[in-house]
């Protein structure tokens, strides 16, 4: 097996970065405030990365990050994943969860729901918790009961989550329950 790479780059709230093996993306990483706090963890969890320029894949996936950090609604839908990494239960809560556009937000209990069991919502937070793909699969727009920002593992926790879902125009009154129609 090839050892990963990875690149660094700009979004409109900090340095993100993407690692990869041959064509899959295996990890990204939100911003950490610090390129060498972003390096680390990638030395941490992905012996051997070296810094490289991203084949096309996956510099198309960093610029539709790029853009929807400024606002802009994209699909990821086909995004080259290495899913081959995810738990069984977690990709079912991440495909339950894809289904959640752009500017939508929905619960951890939802998922459940949508998984056939109310009580696997302290199961789905966890499986959102480990989510390799962070804003490629939209953890962030889960949400705790009654809309409650709940919790969010990426640095800066429930202020990045806030962040993408004000990006994402989650907020706007048109979008809130008290507007609901």
């Amino acid at each position: 097996m090839s050892a990963p790479s990875f690149h660094l780059f700009d979004v409109a709230f900090g340095r993100c970065a993407v690692v990869w093996r041959g064509d899959l993306i295996v990890r990204i990483l939100l911003p950490a405030g610090y390129d060498d706090r972003l390096r680390a963890a990638i030395a941490r969890n992905h012996e051997g990365a070296t810094e490289s320029e991203p084949p096309a894949s996956i510099a198309a996936v960093i610029e539709k990050i790029t853009a929807l950090c400024r606002g802009e609604p994209q699909d990821f839908g086909g995004a080259p994943l290495d899913r081959s990494i995810i738990e069984p239960f977690a990709g079912r809560v991440y495909a339950a969860l894809e289904k959640t556009g752009c500017g939508e937000t929905t619960t951890y209990g939802a998922i459940a729901n949508d998984l056939g069991d109310k009580s696997l919502s302290r199961a789905v937070g966890a499986a959102l918790g480990a989510n390799p793909f962070p804003i490629v699969i939209p953890c962030h727009r889960v949400t705790a009961a009654k809309g409650a920002m709940g919790g969010f593992s990426a640095p800066g926790g429930a202020a990045t989550k806030r962040k993408l879902l004000e990006i994402e125009g989650a907020f706007a009154a048109d979008k809130l329950p008290l507007f609901a129609r």
